[in-house]
């Protein structure tokens, strides 16, 4: 089983995360993307998809057209994980 944050880890996300907020209500962070288009918000998920599962951890996400909104936890730990935050620091790696 993978082991959550500890608080040191977690008082670390701010600054190392900034674009990714917490979730309320969960132990989980998101963060929103907006793209010219629906082509251009798709093929960002593509490249998402692919970190995602190359690391073998999937994120929860919603796409509406130019919009797409990205939710990290780890179910295994039942919340938050170092998975979750080397996913999205290679999610911002990509935008």
């Amino acid at each position: 089983m993978l082991a959550k944050l500890t608080e040191a880890e977690r008082a670390e996300l701010p600054a190392s995360l900034p674009h990714w907020q917490p979730v309320a209500g969960r132990d989980a962070i998101a963060r929103g993307f907006r793209f010219r288009d629906f082509s251009e918000a798709w093929g960002f998920m593509a490249r998402v998809a692919l970190l995602a599962e190359k690391q073998d951890h999937h994120p929860e996400w919603s796409n509406v057209w130019n919009r797409v909104d990205i939710v990290l936890t780890t179910h295994d730990a039942k919340g938050l994980s170092q998975r979750d935050v080397a996913l999205a620091r290679a999610i911002d790696a990509l935008v």
